[in-house]
């Protein structure tokens, strides 16, 4: 199994009660119940007020390395990921479990 995590930061002036950003979390709360090759799936906004926070998480796995580049490849989640281009950066971190 793969664990696949990422973290977002929203741009310097975006807020998360954006009509475009609300939509971004949209799009990846629903990725869950379009992707098959997820086996876990979640997604929210950070709680922390700490300043190195970052804003929303996702927490998600694969069964394998062929399984995540089908996710990544995948018209949902590539469509998800182009609206948070527009607003926000991310570091993602993919490890064995």
């Amino acid at each position: 199994m793969i664990r696949h995590l990422v973290l977002f930061k929203l741009n310097e002036g975006v807020s998360r009660d954006e009509e475009r950003v609300r939509a971004g979390a949209r799009a990846f709360a629903e990725l869950g119940a379009q992707i098959p090759e997820l086996t876990f799936w979640e997604c929210g906004w950070n709680l922390s007020d700490r300043p190195i926070a970052y804003d929303f998480a996702i927490n998600s796995a694969v069964a394998d390395a062929d399984a995540l580049t089908r996710y990544v490849e995948h018209p949902a989640h590539q469509a998800a990921a182009a609206q948070w281009r527009e607003f926000a950066t991310w570091v993602i971190a993919d490890y064995a479990f």
